[in-house]
Parts: C-alpha cells; sequence; structure tokens
C-alpha cells in the first residue's frame, strides 16, 4: 500500500501500531489532537487534526488505502463531550474516506457497544447491540455507520470490539485482556485480508476465560497467541469475593455497566499507562 492514516497516534494503543503500519505501508499519516507525538519513524508524517472538523480530515485521508480509525475520547462522558469527537468524528472519517476512494476503515469499536449483556453469555460477533454507556453508544452508532458505508457506498469495514488492552491488574482482564502483540496481529490481518466487506471481530487474547467467539470472524485469520491465565492465580488471590449484584461484575462490560451515565468507567479499572516511546 502507499499510505495508510492512523488516527488516535497520541494514544496508548496508537503507540504501539505506528512502527507495525510502516511495515504495510511506503507513507504512515499519524493525526491526534496533541502538538506533535515526539521523534517521528522514517516515512511517517504527523498533523494535527480534530476529528470534529470535516474540512480537517478530507485532505488527511487524501490517497489513502486504508485508515486505521483509533481517534476518540476513551471513556465514558457525558453525551455532549462524545458527541464531537466519538460520534460526529466517525461520521466524518467515513465521509472523508467515501469521498477520497479510501477502500477500508480498521475501526477500534469496543466491548462496550454490547456491554451489558451477561458475562455468562458467550457471545458471537453477530450479538445484538446492548450498549452500556454514551461510549458504547458511540461504538454502536460508528459499526452501525461503517454497515451502512458498505452497503450503500461500498466502503469496507473491519469493526475491532477490543475487551481490555492493557496490562493485567484485574479479576475482570484474566478473560478481557488483548495483549499488544495480539493487538497488532489483529490490526495487521484486518489490513491484509484480501476481502472484508463490513466485519466484526472481538479484539481478545487466546485467554482461557474469553467470554466472547470469534467463530464467524475466522476468515481474518486472527490467530491470538497470549493467554492471560498466567495472570489468574495471582489476580483472583489479591481480589475480594465479587459482588454478584453488581453490573460491573455480571456484564461484559465491567465496571462501565455499572457508572451513572457520563461518569468515568476506567477509573475503577487501573490502567497502567506504559505507552510506548520509539
Amino acid at each position: 500500500m502507499k499510505k495508510i492514516v492512523l488516527t488516535g497516534a497520541a494514544g496508548r494503543l496508537g503507540s504501539y501500531l505506528r512502527e507495525p503500519l510502516l511495515k504495510m505501508a511506503d507513507e504512515l499519516v499519524s493525526t491526534d489532537l496533541v502538538d506533535d507525538i515526539g521523534t517521528l519513524y522514517e516515512d511517517e508524517t504527523y498533523v494535527r487534526a480534530d476529528l470534529a472538523n470535516l474540512d480537517e480530515i478530507l485532505p488527511l485521508l487524501e490517497g489513502a488505502d486504508m485508515v486505521v480509525h483509533f481517534g476518540a475520547i476513551g471513556d465514558e462522558s457525558p453525551f455532549e463531550v462524545i458527541l464531537g469527537p466519538n460520534i460526529i468524528g466517525a461520521y466524518n472519517i467515513w465521509e472523508a474516506a467515501f469521498r477520497n476512494g479510501v477502500r477500508r476503515i480498521v475501526y477500534a469499536s469496543s466491548i462496550h457497544a454490547v456491554g451489558m449483556h451477561p458475562k455468562t453469555e458467550f457471545i458471537g460477533t453477530d450479538a445484538p447491540h446492548r450498549p452500556d454507556t454514551f461510549y458504547g453508544l458511540a461504538k454502536c452508532f460508528a459499526e452501525d455507520l461503517a454497515s451502512l458505508y458498505w452497503d450503500k457506498r461500498g466502503v469496507e469495514a473491519v469493526c475491532l470490539r477490543i475487551l481490555s488492552c492493557a496490562q493485567v491488574t484485574n479479576a475482570r482482564a484474566v478473560g478481557s485482556w488483548l495483549s499488544y502483540d495480539d493487538l497488532i496481529h489483529l490490526v495487521e490481518r484486518a489490513i491484509s485480508t484480501p476481502v472484508t466487506g463490513f466485519s466484526v471481530v472481538y479484539g481478545v487474547s487466546n485467554n482461557d476465560r474469553a467470554p466472547v467467539d470469534n467463530a464467524k470472524a475466522s476468515f481474518l485469520g486472527y490467530r491470538p497467541k497470549d493467554n492471560a491465565e498466567q495472570f489468574a492465580a495471582k489476580i483472583f488471590a489479591e481480589t475480594p469475593p465479587l459482588d454478584i449484584h453488581d453490573a460491573g461484575n455480571m456484564c461484559h462490560g465491567g465496571p462501565f455497566a455499572s457508572v451513572e451515565l457520563g461518569n468515568s468507567g476506567m477509573a475503577a479499572l487501573n490502567i497502567v499507562d506504559d505507552k510506548k516511546t520509539n
């Protein structure tokens, strides 16, 4: 490929994707809202752009083969805050992709699009939307937008319903963990698979306790290798008995399923900021 555009390049997950994406294209254009993202790789450029501003997104995607769309507010917030970057921003990415003839968008969706399903249900990629927050609702919107733009305008999309891509620091993550190596593998497969149409795949490692089923996305060839079971004994020994009446313990969305709308779900997850620096 000639050009890949990565949104959310300043984020933690974006930091792990920049170098692998460069290996798949002649040029990587990274973008986010910060003034700069530090040292750039060879053949990488950085453009500051606001996802909520279509006039800034349109030229960014000119000549791109694919967009890896990881830019958004990454936590629950009031709807008015989510609306710009997560909802209008998603529309702007798909509309700019269509106008520029971009073939495919690889989208960082989330388990929170289906977060209110009980964790005791082993759900597949065809599970109906059941968002747990405004954040999850925005993921539902973007997935439906992706489906619409495939059906009506021929823009392919692979929606990665990421469960929890961070160090394993809590009991939920023993099932929901996506390692950085498996994240990279997943994105590479979403890009390199010859034909995808509109597809949904769960972003989760090969965990013994993974609560979701990727069987219907097997054509992507995503075969994760890491397993959070290696952390299970230590995590469970440090975790008090879980309250079965707490939706955060009983639903796929974890704490996002139990917080009041507009309040942070990430605050309860003990996320370690181990952003990659080159």
